[in-house]
C-alpha cells in the first residue's frame, strides 16, 4: 500500500509537471484552455494548468522560413497535365515560373492567435495566393516583356499585392521577401526562345552601337558649330572695328574739310583731285590703262569708239 500511494503521488507530481512549459528567446506561447486563448507568455517558464486543460503552442516568432511556389524543375512531370507554376501569358504563350518567398510569424496578439489555428494551411495558402498573384502579372504581359522583366519586376508585383490577399485568410505571418528562382520558356520551344532572345540582343546591341554614334556626331556637331560661332563672333568684330575706324577716319576728314572749306572755298576740288590722283595711282599699279579723255574730244563731241581697240584677224 505505501509502494502504490508513493506511485500514485508521483503520477500526479509528473501530471501536474505538464502545465509547466519552457519558453525559449525566440519564441512566443500561445495558452490554449479548453480552447480559448488565456495568455501569451514570452520568453521563460511558464507554469499553468496540467495537460488536457492547458495546451501550450511555442512559436518561433523570429524565425524565417522559406517557401518554393510554382514552378519546380525536379517534380514538374510527376503529376499529369499542366505542372504547378507554368503560366499563361498575355500573348497566349506559357512561361515556366518558379517563386522563392521568406516569411515570419507575426509577433502581434492578433497574429499569434491566427498562426495557432491554422498553422497546418499556411504553407498551403501562401503557394497558392503567390502562384495566383504571379498568374495574374503574366496574363497582363507579354511574353517578352516577362522573360525580359520578371527577375525585377515580379517579386516587387508579389510583395505589394501578397499582404492584401492573405489579410482575409488570417495565417498570422508576414511575408519578408519574393525572388524569382526559374523563369524560362517550356522545355519544348525554349531552343526557339533562345535563339529569338540572341536576334533580340543582338538588335539591342546594334541599337545601343547606333545611339553611341548619333550621340558621337552630334557632339562633333556641336564642336564644329561652337568653333563656327568663335570664328563668326571674331570675324563680326574685327569687321565691326574696322568699320568704326572708317568712319571715325570719315568723319575726322569731314570734320577737316569743313574747317578748311572755311579759309579756302576751292578746298573740296583740291580734295577730289588729290583722291583722284591716287585712284588713277592704284589702277596704273595693278596694270590698268588709264587715258585722259580730252584727246579724244571732236567737234560733235567726245569719241567713245576710240576706247576700244580694234580686233586683229
Amino acid at each position: 500500500m505505501p509502494r502504490l500511494r508513493y506511485l500514485l503521488l508521483a503520477a500526479v507530481a509528473l501530471y501536474l509537471l505538464t502545465g509547466v512549459a519552457q519558453v525559449r528567446p525566440e519564441e512566443r506561447a500561445v495558452v490554449r484552455r479548453f480552447g480559448e486563448v488565456v495568455a501569451r507568455p514570452g520568453p521563460g517558464l511558464w507554469v499553468g494548468l496540467p495537460w488536457g486543460v492547458d495546451r501550450v503552442d511555442r512559436v518561433p516568432v523570429r524565425t524565417v522560413r522559406q517557401l518554393r511556389a510554382g514552378y519546380d524543375p525536379e517534380t514538374a512531370f510527376d503529376a499529369p497535365g499542366t505542372p504547378p507554376g507554368q503560366l499563361l501569358t498575355g500573348d497566349q504563350n506559357l512561361v515556366n515560373v518558379g517563386l522563392v518567398l521568406d516569411y515570419a510569424i507575426g509577433e502581434a496578439d492578433a497574429d499569434l492567435d491566427d498562426f495557432v489555428v491554422n498553422r497546418d494551411q499556411v504553407d498551403a495558402a501562401l503557394t497558392r495566393e503567390a502562384e495566383a498573384a504571379a498568374a495574374e502579372w503574366a496574363a497582363g504581359r507579354g511574353v517578352d516583356e516577362v522573360l525580359l522583366t520578371g527577375n525585377a519586376a515580379l517579386p516587387a508585383w508579389l510583395m505589394d499585392r501578397l499582404p492584401g490577399r492573405l489579410a482575409p485568410l488570417r495565417l498570422g505571418v508576414r511575408v519578408q521577401r519574393a525572388a524569382v528562382a526559374t523563369l524560362a520558356p517550356p522545355d519544348e520551344v525554349r531552343a526557339a526562345f533562345e535563339q529569338v532572345t540572341q536576334a533580340q540582343t543582338g538588335i539591342r546591341t546594334k541599337e545601343y552601337q547606333a545611339r553611341q554614334e548619333a550621340d558621337q556626331r552630334l557632339r562633333q556637331a556641336d564642336a564644329q558649330r561652337y568653333r563656327s560661332d568663335q570664328e563668326a563672333d571674331v570675324s563680326r568684330a574685327g569687321q565691326l572695328r574696322q568699320a568704326r575706324a572708317e568712319a571715325d577716319d570719315f568723319l575726322a576728314q569731314l570734320a577737316a574739310y569743313r574747317e578748311l572749306r572755311k579759309a579756302n572755298p576751292d578746298a573740296l576740288a583740291t580734295i577730289w583731285w588729290a583722291e583722284l590722283r591716287k585712284a588713277l595711282d592704284g589702277v596704273r599699279a595693278r596694270g590698268g590703262r588709264v587715258e585722259p579723255l580730252d584727246a579724244h574730244l571732236g567737234r560733235d563731241g567726245l569719241d567713245v569708239t576710240q576706247f576700244v581697240s580694234p580686233r586683229r584677224r
